[in-house]
This record gives structure tokens, C-alpha cells and sequence, in this order.
């Protein structure tokens, strides 16, 4: 007998800890594919433990129909919505989106011009601030452990 298996999307106190980084690859002088990365910080409150966060972005991963980074990179809607300075990521939640820290002039001309954007969510904790480097070493790690999940997604129409 198969199982159904209910992951419930995070509340906005889960997704305002999430750590998350934005940036896109450059050729020549011109954007290629922008991307954020989502994950969380190792557990930080007592009755906060590494399953809990676990399973909680697997609820995102659900919820916004992530695949395995392995896989092929599926379509996911479009989930960005693009106010001025403020981008925001619809990530399956009912009644909450997720703002997204400044993305920078640029990252939001190009995802406002409807080019896609590639959403990671890596299951192993990550801590605030790393550097581009350190991104990159985190986005081998947990791609090669099987412990990433992506999809594209677009700005949404206003």
C-alpha cells in the first residue's frame, strides 16, 4: 500500500530565518541566468533541531514542485513578484510571501525583463554571509550529496 506523504508549507517565522543569497552569471557584460539559493542556519533555539528545519524546506520543495538538482530543472510559475525595490517569492504558503534580502539594481532589471531564474533550496545548513566562493562550495556540496533542489521560476505578471 503506497503512503501518501503531506509535507506542510513553513509559516513566515520559518522563511524570515532562511538564509538567502541572489546573484546571476555573467557573458561579456550581460546577465545570463539569475539565481537564488535558500537554506537555513544550523539549529539556533532550543527546541529548534536539524529534522524540524528539514523538513520544513522539504515542505517548500513541495510546495513550489522542486525536483532533485540532478534531475532536469523544472518550471515552477512564476513566483517573483518584483514592487520597486522589494522582490518577493511566492513559496507556497497560503497567506505569506518570502521577501528576498536586496538583490541589487541589476538582478531585478533582469528577472523584470522575464528572463528565468533558477531557485535552489539546499537541505544543509548554511550560515549568513558567505561570499561568492563559499556559495560555490556549498551549491558542489549538497549537489553532489543529493541534498539540493531546483526549479525556474519568472516574475510574475502584475
Amino acid at each position: 500500500m503506497n503512503e501518501l506523504s503531506f509535507r506542510a508549507v513553513p509559516g513566515p517565522g520559518f522563511a524570515a530565518g532562511c538564509t538567502v543569497s541572489t546573484w546571476f552569471s555573467l557573458r561579456g557584460k550581460s546577465a545570463v541566468v539569475a539565481y537564488i539559493l535558500i537554506g537555513h542556519p544550523a539549529p539556533r533555539r532550543i527546541s529548534e533541531t536539524v529534522e524540524e528545519i528539514e523538513t520544513s524546506l522539504m515542505g517548500m520543495v513541495s510546495a513550489m514542485g522542486l525536483r532533485p538538482a540532478a534531475e532536469r530543472v523544472p518550471a515552477i510559475g512564476d513566483r517573483l513578484i518584483v514592487r520597486g525595490r522589494v522582490v518577493g517569492l511566492d513559496y507556497g504558503h497560503p497567506s505569506f510571501c518570502m521577501r528576498l534580502p536586496d538583490t541589487g539594481d541589476q538582478w531585478r532589471k533582469h528577472v523584470a525583463a522575464g528572463w528565468p531564474t533558477c531557485l535552489t533550496i539546499g537541505l544543509d545548513p548554511i550560515p549568513s554571509g558567505l561570499d561568492s566562493a563559499a556559495v560555490d562550495l556549498y551549491l558542489d556540496r549538497v549537489i553532489a550529496g543529493g541534498r539540493a533542489y531546483m526549479g525556474a521560476t519568472a516574475v510574475r505578471g502584475s
